[in-house]
């Protein structure tokens, strides 16, 4: 596999050469429209006595200027995607560089109410979501922020199988995270799908044949005009009747153009995103299920985004004064458009929503994939069904810079409990936190920062950060009671893995110690699995009653007056407390 670092430097090389390429094209396709404009308006003004000439220099240079139009549109979005990838390989060096405070923190998918998502930093400023997220679209965003709150435990190794594949393939990642970024629009998908859903066809049904047979009378006159049959003037009566009749419904057809003009440029990007999915050749499972989504009936999904964009295009083209009068005046262009429009929308309008939302699950598991090939010396977790729990080898959070990162091997056998005492800054919070983020990855099916990593699917359920709440009267010890009665009834239910910092810390410490004592014994009684850190030493006596209990600790040791700590997950039960020697060490007391 290649080295992430070098291969989004070599991506940044490629992409600056191509991007002096699109540059230059862009520069001559710029240099040719005006050429072709500034000739037709010559070429009109020379010819003005003869009207029949100056239509035909009107058309011809129309038809070429729309052509050169469409080149130079395809050439602005090349330059875009190429502005794109080399953004994308930019941040990823500044994120593996632990630069990303700059990044999307996900404040809006908080939830105190949460499973887990209060405890173990998957949302806010140097999160999880912050640090892993590369979605490009709000839906994609909103996705991913779901599979990150999922606690779910089925479907792991279908899961891993699509985050692997999609972590090999890191140009076919790039390309749709490019496409993506691109499709912007004043209006969200959600409200497309509204306006597709409530929209009101207008093109009376009898109109049906009026554009074609319209075109074909002014064919015909045109054929007439220059075989000299017919004077100029019918050429202009006609053009004034087609004008006329395109009046009729120019309120509802300007409307529809507003529309169009709004959503035009989120079709015509999902068309390419779509296209992208199409054209894979997917192995796993998950993958396969997903674009197979996109598969309907007759063409592809992406040609009818295409076919819709297109027909979106050709209305916003009345903005073109050229195109308003001719294309209107002999075709009857915007009503055949406006029909056509209306035609899609009934045969296809009730599937688009189903695509917004398979092109949002690629995007999130873009982000997974993303995240693992960022990490080839993470451990993807072995599934098994015996009682072992977490089997992990050199463990570590994932947050933590690789030079600061202490890693431990632990073990947790079904229905234990470990408890965990240290003193202060030692690293027991930060031990809770990557456990309990470790099953999170593990559910999701990404790799986890282990050197190995064998594993029972098990969901997860915290109480480590329980915060009072002004706004319901709720006292931080009240608060904390509905948390722990929250948990009891859950486990319940079902298998958890409980993780706990410190609980009962609302009260005074004889009542703390007899209340947690009880809450322990309740978990074990209950055949709950976890771990709880305390600074409580009598808590520690349980494992002399319980054999479902095991005492573990972090240790802290003063040399030469200074604090050391090795943030090592060792057996037993600290006795080394910190608290009076940093109240000393920092002047606060004497």
């Amino acid at each position: 596999m290649v080295e992430p670092l070098l291969f989004y430097r070599q991506q940044i090389e490629l992409y600056n050469l191509k991007l002096a390429q699109a540059q230059k094209k862009l520069w001559v396709s710029s240099v040719l429209r005006f050429v072709v404009f500034s000739s037709a308006i010559l070429g009109v003004y020379f010819f003005r006595s003869n009207v029949g000439t100056a239509l035909i220099i009107g058309a011809v240079a129309l038809m070429i200027f729309l052509f050169l139009l469409s080149r130079h549109t395809s050439l602005q979005h090349r330059r875009n995607r190429l502005n794109a990838l080399l953004e994308i390989n930019r941040v990823e060096i500044a994120i593996l560089d632990r630069r990303y405070g700059n990044r999307p923190e996900g404040n809006e998918f908080k939830d105190a109410k949460h499973y887990f998502s209060g405890d173990v930093d998957l949302f806010g400023q140097g999160s999880f979501y912050q640090y892993a997220n590369r979605t490009a679209l709000k839906q994609g965003s909103e996705v991913f922020a779901g599979l990150l709150l999922e606690n779910g435990t089925e479907d792991i190794l279908e899961k891993q199988a699509a985050i692997k594949e999609l972590s090999l393939i890191p140009q076919w990642r790039q390309d749709f995270s490019a496409r993506a970024s691109l499709a912007k629009t004043e209006i969200g998908t959600e409200t497309i799908c509204k306006w597709l859903g409530a929209y009101q066809p207008f093109v009376p049904a009898a109109t049906r044949y009026l554009p074609m047979g319209f075109s074909g009378i002014s064919v015909v006159w045109f054929v007439l005009y220059f075989l000299g049959f017919v004077p100029e003037s019918v050429l202009i009566f006609w053009l004034l009747l087609g004008l006329g009749l395109s009046t009729f419904f120019t309120k509802k057809i300007g409307k529809l153009s507003t529309d169009a003009t709004k959503i035009q440029d989120t079709f015509g990007q999902y068309e390419r995103l779509l296209e992208i999915v199409e054209l894979s050749s997917f192995k796993s499972v998950l993958l396969q299920d997903m674009q197979q989504q996109l598969v309907g009936e007759g063409d592809n999904t992406s040609l009818k985004l295409k076919k819709f964009s297109k027909l979106l295009n050709a209305l916003d083209k009345n903005n073109n004064i050229l195109y308003l009068i001719f294309a209107n005046g002999f075709f009857l262009r915007s009503l055949q458009h406006a029909r056509e429009i209306e035609k899609w929308i009934k045969a296809n309008g009730s599937s688009v929503e189903s695509w917004f939302n398979t092109i949002a699950c690629f995007d999130a598991y873009n982000s997974l994939g993303n995240f693992a090939f960022n990490h080839p010396q993470y451990a993807f977790p072995v599934l098994n069904r015996d009682r072992r729990v977490i089997g992990a080898k050199g463990a570590g959070h994932p947050l933590l810079a690789p030079d600061k990162r202490v890693l431990n091997d632990y073990t947790v056998d079904k229905e234990q409990f470990f408890i965990i005492t240290g003193a202060n800054m030692a690293g027991k919070s930060t031990f809770l936190r990557t456990v309990s983020l470790q099953i999170v990855m593990a559910n999701i099916g990404l790799p986890v920062c282990a050197e190995s990593f064998d594993y029972s699917p098990i969901k997860l359920i915290t109480s480590m950060r329980t915060a009072d709440s002004l706004t319901d009267s709720e006292s931080y010890f009240f608060s904390e009671l509905k948390r722990l009665k929250f948990i009891i009834d859950e486990i319940q239910k079902d298998h958890y893995f409980v993780v706990l910092d410190e609980i009962l810390k609302g009260t005074n410490s004889t009542d703390k110690a007899k209340g947690s004592r009880k809450f322990l014994e309740k978990l074990v009684v209950s055949k709950a699995t976890g771990i709880i850190a305390t600074h409580d030493l009598s808590l520690c006596d349980a494992a002399e009653e319980l054999p479902q209990i095991e005492n573990y600790y972090f240790d802290a040791e003063i040399r030469a007056d200074e604090l050391y700590f090795d943030y090592t997950f060792k057996k037993g039960i600290c006795h080394n407390m910190n608290a009076s020697f940093l109240l000393k060490k920092m002047q606060i007391v004497e």
